[in-house]
C-alpha cells in the first residue's frame, strides 16, 4: 500500500512538472535571453545528494504586425551522489544526467492584451555514456494565450492553455493555469503551477519572495542497471515538492541576480523498468535547497 500511495504521488507531481512546467516558458513577462543557475541540495537521511548547474539562451526575433518568433535552448547538467550499501551509482556511471531542450516558440499578438503562443520543445535527456539512443529523446508541446494588464491599479497576468509531454503517462494533453496579481504597492501573489508564492517588493530594485514549487526530471539510462531481486532500470526520475524563500536584486530593467533556500516537502526519486515503473526507490527522504542564478531577460 506504501508502494502505491507513492507511486500514486509520484504520477500527480509528474503530470504537474511535465505538463505546468512548460508554462513557465510562458509566465514571466519577457523569456530568459540569459539564465546561469546553480542549485545544490545537500546530502540527506537517504545519503542522497544532488546538484544541478542550469544555463538558458533565447533569441527572440520580431516579425510583422508585432509577432515574434523565439528560438533558443536549455541544458542541465546534474550531478547525482548516492551513498548506500544496497546500490552502488558510481560503478554504473550514473552519477551525471544530461537535460537539453531545444525551443521554438511563436508568439502571436491576438490583441492589445491577448498573445497567442505555441512552444514545440524536442528533448535529449540521457546519461551520455554511449551513443544516442531512442529512449533518449522526448517530445514537448504547448499551446496557450497570455494576457499582461500592467496599465492598471493593480496589475495582472495570465496564462492559460493545454501542455502536452510524451514522457508522461497518460500521454494526453493536460491544462494549465498560472494568475499573478500586485494587489498592493509592495505586495504580490502568484497561483498556479510549478510556482504558487508571494512577492513583497521591497523597491524597484529588490524584492523577496516565497514560493511553493513543483520540480524533477527524467532521464534515460543508456547502460541498463541490474537490481538484486528488481530487474533491468532502464530510467531514472525525481519529482519534488519545495518551499523557499529569497531575494532578487535588479542590476538594471533587464539584469538581476537572485538567491533562494528552502525545504522539500515531499520527494521520490526512483529507478524504472522499461515499461516506466517504479521498481527501486533511490530516495525519498527529506533534504534542504538552494539555488542561485544571474538572468538577463528584454
Amino acid at each position: 500500500m506504501q508502494i502505491k500511495a507513492m507511486r500514486i504521488r509520484c504520477l500527480r507531481l509528474e503530470i504537474f512538472i511535465a505538463f505546468l512546467f512548460m508554462s513557465a516558458f510562458c509566465i514571466a513577462q519577457t523569456p530568459d535571453v540569459f539564465r546561469a543557475e546553480y542549485m545544490f541540495m545537500p546530502r540527506n537521511d537517504a545519503g542522497a545528494e544532488l546538484s544541478r548547474i542550469k544555463l538558458v539562451a533565447n533569441v527572440p526575433i520580431k516579425l510583422k504586425d508585432s509577432h515574434n518568433l523565439i528560438i533558443g535552448s536549455e541544458y542541465n547538467r546534474l550531478a547525482y551522489d548516492l551513498q548506500r550499501n544496497d546500490i552502488k551509482l558510481s560503478e554504473e556511471g550514473l552519477n551525471f544526467f544530461h537535460i537539453i531542450d531545444f525551443n521554438l516558440a511563436y508568439v502571436h499578438r491576438y490583441n492589445n492584451e491577448w498573445r497567442l503562443i505555441g512552444v514545440l520543445t524536442p528533448r535529449l535527456a540521457s546519461t551520455l555514456t554511449n551513443p544516442l539512443e531512442n529512449g533518449d529523446f522526448s517530445f514537448n508541446a504547448t499551446i496557450g494565450g497570455f494576457r499582461d494588464r500592467q496599465n492598471i491599479d493593480k496589475p495582472t497576468r495570465l496564462v492559460i492553455g493545454i501542455s502536452y509531454n510524451s514522457t508522461v503517462t497518460p500521454r494526453i494533453p493536460l491544462p494549465f493555469l498560472y494568475y499573478e496579481k500586485r494587489f498592493h504597492p509592495k505586495w504580490t501573489y502568484v497561483i498556479g503551477a510549478p510556482k504558487t508564492g508571494m512577492k513583497y517588493h521591497i523597491n524597484d530594485k529588490q524584492l523577496i519572495q516565497t514560493e511553493f514549487i513543483l520540480d524533477g526530471y527524467f532521464v534515460n539510462l543508456q547502460n541498463s542497471t541490474i537490481l538484486p531481486d528488481a530487474g533491468f532500470a532502464s530510467s531514472i526520475s525525481s519529482s519534488a515538492a519545495l518551499a523557499t524563500i529569497g531575494y532578487q536584486h535588479n542590476l538594471s530593467k533587464i539584469m538581476s541576480v537572485y538567491s533562494y533556500m528552502g525545504h522539500t516537502l515531499f520527494q521520490a526519486g526512483v529507478l524504472r523498468d522499461k515499461d516506466r515503473n517504479d521498481i527501486f526507490t533511490l530516495n525519498d527522504d527529506p533534504s534542504f535547497y538552494f539555488r542561485a542564478g544571474f538572468r538577463i531577460g528584454l
